[in-house]
């Protein structure tokens, strides 16, 4: 395999990536949602198997019409296979066994804390500045995630157990956003996706037939709805964004928009599903929205930056 990188999603034109940005909230927070509702017709280990092998398929169709995507080393395989097992069949498998027990916009909530822990080993493993006003920002975001968490607990509407396991997840997906920032696969993301989809589809797939029973899934449009969107839509368009985002704007401020996750996860869950909004939900957020403003004030500096400085160290040839 060539090590000749290529990546899938452009960093010509910083204009486009408030547009991009806002597309990754929307669907990430939304994920959560539509999980929620297939988890009720299928187990959760099952259901993520069928969903990263879906997701594959698509992926090695449309590269199939997208020539020259194909080249990557096999250490970059290697790589985008170790994230596939953190980014995807650790982090959604702990986080969908959580939201059996959990609400889709409690998961949502905890996920947001993903800023802090990034910031912090991001300081450590990558070098980026932790800046006081960053850290401020850090800070109140978690204060606000903590609150609301504390005040759902506390009043009985969470299991505990399960926001273990989805906070279990979210240290798994912190671990993976470090390790694809420090490590730089190269090669197209469409191809490095494909490939985390695919290692996480079959790092699952046994110990879903070993742990949960094919009997249990129920044959529901909604079902079929629901994988369709977190495949075909999440675990490509989504997760391709995540890291393009990464790349561009450096692993600390890519990570801050999940900030936006618990006003939009709770907002889904709300809308979909009819899952309660406590007054401390909407307390909690104004915390979290200005910790958003202060982590990442100032970025269309530093996105710039980034995207010189990756393209300089990796010779990136982008295209949307």
């Amino acid at each position: 395999m060539s090590t000749t990188p290529r990546f899938g999603l452009a960093v010509r034109d910083s204009g486009t990536l408030p547009l991009q940005i806002l597309a990754f909230c929307l669907l990430w927070s939304s994920a959560f949602t539509a999980a929620k509702v297939t988890l009720l017709y299928c187990p959760p280990l099952l259901l993520l198997t069928a969903r990263f092998l879906l997701a594959t398929a698509a992926m090695f169709a449309l590269l199939g019409l997208r020539r020259g995507e194909w080249r990557m080393s096999w250490r970059d395989v290697a790589i985008f296979a170790g994230l596939g097992l953190a980014n995807n069949a650790i982090y959604l498998g702990l986080n969908y066994i959580g939201m059996v027990t959990t609400s889709s916009g409690i998961t949502a909530i905890i996920s947001s804390a993903n800023p802090v822990l990034t910031a912090l080993l991001a300081a450590v493993f990558l070098d980026e500045r932790l800046t006081w006003r960053k850290i401020a920002g850090l800070l109140l975001g978690v204060g606000g995630v903590a609150f609301i968490v504390r005040s759902r607990v506390r009043g009985g509407l969470e299991d505990p157990v399960g926001i273990c396991f989805t906070l279990a997840g979210l240290v798994s997906l912190v671990v993976g956003t470090i390790a694809f920032k420090r490590l730089a696969p190269k090669g197209g993301l469409w191809l490095g996706n494909a490939v985390q989809n695919l290692a996480a589809g079959l790092a699952l797939l046994p110990l879903g037939l070993s742990l949960e029973r094919v009997n249990e899934i129920v044959p529901d449009w909604r079902l079929f709805a629901g994988l369709a969107y977190s495949a075909l839509v999440v675990s490509v368009f989504a997760y391709v964004l995540w890291f393009h985002l990464i790349r561009v704007c450096g692993a600390t401020r890519a990570s801050a928009y999940h900030f936006l996750m618990p006003p939009l996860g709770v907002l889904f869950g709300w809308l979909l599903l009819g899952e309660r909004v406590e007054f401390a939900d909407l307390v909690g957020i104004l915390p979290v929205a200005l910790g958003i403003y202060l982590v990442t004030h100032g970025a269309s500096e530093v996105i710039a930056n980034g995207a010189r400085g990756a393209a300089n160290k990796n010779s990136i040839s982008c295209s949307l």
